[in-house]
């Protein structure tokens, strides 16, 4: 019998099956929580399962970018390259989702039309797009921050008589572009990826750029023996250290200025964070993103390596970025981009000098000329961090929605929890680390607290948990302060929403560090959740409904 005739009322319902919703669903049930998975996909995999283009690959190294919560999974998982590929990460996926039996509790096909909450009842009532309805004491939100996919509207789009495809969507049959004319629009981290492998199949293919992207060389290899079981030997020690670091990922910043070291120092530490870190590159020297003049360090050494790696010095000029610091905008890090355009059937067109100006049935033009096209791909990104979040209509108190709330920007509380929102979590939320660090490390981190949180209601006979106004305000001033210190207020980017036209503008992603956000995590429960209000009945049954303020939590 299916999970839907036998249940509607749950303990939580978990919107996404992504890495997050599944670390939430194992966490609940390990609780002996009644949870229920709603997913919009087929299978489980969240951006792994839908982001299958060429070349599609993790940024972060894979023994890092897994889950920690069993050793034994760890031991036992043979990882095969320092940055795993889309498939392998999948397999990872399905593997955890066996092993764990997590499919019994997942609802594929499914996907969450609105929640409304029942102040009176304390719970959630959650619908479906096919009208199938759950209650839940509290709604989880584990939908990604790049999850919600951007496509542009171009004039004539539709009388493009070619394939048209967006990387965030890519079909699960496999394409043959051998003899196609493909054209690529985007040179963010997707376009990046895949342009070296498909201008190996392809008869032509013409890279639309608008905006020279950062990235930074992967230094991926394939993973030895004799290295798996090194890493395995002290894999509690290197999750220590990636819990403990900035970032998430492990790297320690260099505790020196770039601006104290000498050009030959900085050039050999440079050259060995290009040969190794991957994204990691940014934490050469700590002041990187912080200071201007250190930046510039950085840009100079990436811009004398595109220098040597692109042959043509128009193009290599066109391939270089200018305008923005490096990192300022999450920096790509690919497997042969910039060595792609040495290629013959490659082409790239510059959209700043040449906009496009419609789509034709032969392909695409631009005010110098027209592109004759095959297939377009729009690696044109994401609508990041809220997208997902307010696609469906999620009602609070008093018929509040969150669109409503968030109409100037997202205001949170640690990215977690909103006020006039009780019982509703985002994991991976605006105002949380997420991606600006290991997002893996930053979700079990969220969920464990969350669980926390949980075990001290259960004990205390406590039915709703709400974030006070007072204290979500105060931790967006706190985020904002953060960002304000560093370089990521420079440009435009979708850490503030310059993604999508008309969207607010507002510094979204945490800047203060997973360690440090793990810590104003600690201090929070340590002092009885500092910050919310937990309610032993629902504040609609109390004479004082509206949250009191108070101290907003601290450090």
């Amino acid at each position: 019998m299916a999970l839907e005739d036998v249940l509607t009322q749950f303990d939580a319902v978990i919107v996404g099956a992504g890495f997050a919703g599944l670390r939430a669903l194992y966490s609940l049930r390990a609780m002996g929580k009644r949870v229920c998975v709603l997913e919009a996909s087929a299978d489980a995999g969240g951006v792994w399962y839908h982001n299958g283009y060429p070349g599609a690959r993790c940024d972060v190294e894979s023994y890092d970018y897994s889950y920690s919560f069993s050793p034994e999974l760890e031991q036992q998982w043979r990882w095969t390259e320092r940055y795993a590929t889309q498939p392998e990460i999948l397999r990872y996926i399905a593997h955890v989702v066996e092993r764990f039996d997590l499919r019994r509790d997942i609802l594929f096909n499914t996907r969450m039309r609105s929640a409304c909450y029942d102040e009176a009842g304390a719970r959630w009532c959650i619908s479906a797009q096919d009208g199938r309805q759950w209650w839940a004491r509290a709604l989880i939100m584990c939908v990604g921050q790049l999850s919600t996919t951007k496509s542009p509207s171009y004039p004539d789009q539709d009388k493009f008589r070619g394939r048209v495809i967006h990387s965030g969507l890519w079909p699960k049959e496999p394409i043959d572009f051998s003899g196609q004319r493909v054209g690529i629009i985007g040179t963010g981290s997707s376009g990046m990826q895949m342009t070296p492998v498909i201008a190996e199949q392809a008869a032509h293919l013409t890279v639309f750029q608008r905006t020279a992207n950062y990235s930074i060389a992967s230094a991926n290899a394939p993973v030895s023996d004799e290295e798996d079981r090194r890493i395995k030997a002290s894999y509690r020690q290197r999750r220590e250290q990636a819990w403990n670091s900035p970032s998430g990922l492990g790297f320690v910043p260099n505790k020196q200025s770039a601006l104290q070291a000498t050009p030959q120092e900085r050039e050999q530490v440079y050259e060995q964070a290009w040969r190794r870190l991957g994204f990691g590159f940014a934490l050469a020297y700590h002041d990187i993103l912080l200071n201007q003049a250190a930046n510039d360090t950085a840009v100079d050494f990436i811009t004398r390596k595109i220098a040597a790696i692109v042959h043509a010095p128009v193009l290599r000029d066109k391939l270089t970025p200018r305008g923005h610091p490096f990192g300022a905008r999450r920096p790509s890090v690919d497997s042969g981009y910039f060595q792609a355009f040495n290629r013959d059937n490659v082409e790239l067109a510059d959209l700043r000098q040449w906009p496009i100006v419609a789509f034709t049935e032969q392909g695409i033009r631009t005010q110098d000329r027209l592109h004759e096209l095959d297939v377009v791909i729009f690696a044109t990104g994401f609508d990041a961090f809220t997208g997902s979040l307010l696609r469906p209509e999620i009602k609070g108190r008093g018929g509040l929605t969150l669109a409503q709330k968030w109409s100037a920007g997202p205001l949170t509380l640690f990215g977690l929890a909103v006020a006039d929102f009780p019982n509703f979590f985002i994991v991976g939320g605006p105002g949380s680390p997420s991606l600006l660090s290991n997002v893996l490390v930053s979700t079990e981190e969220q969920i464990d607290w969350l669980v926390q949180l949980l075990r001290h209601m259960d004990a205390h006979e406590q039915v709703e948990f709400e974030a006070r106004h007072s204290a979500e305000h105060a931790w967006v001033e706190h985020v904002n302060e953060r960002a304000r210190q560093t370089l990521y207020l420079s440009t435009d980017s979708y850490y503030n929403g310059a993604e999508v036209a008309g969207k607010p503008r507002v510094f979204m992603p945490y800047s203060g560090g997973v360690r440090g956000y793990r810590r104003l995590l600690q201090n929070c429960a340590a002092r009885a959740y500092e910050g919310f209000d937990l309610r032993g009945q629902p504040a609609a049954a109390c004479a004082d409904a509206r949250p009191q303020s108070a101290a907003p939590p601290h450090g």
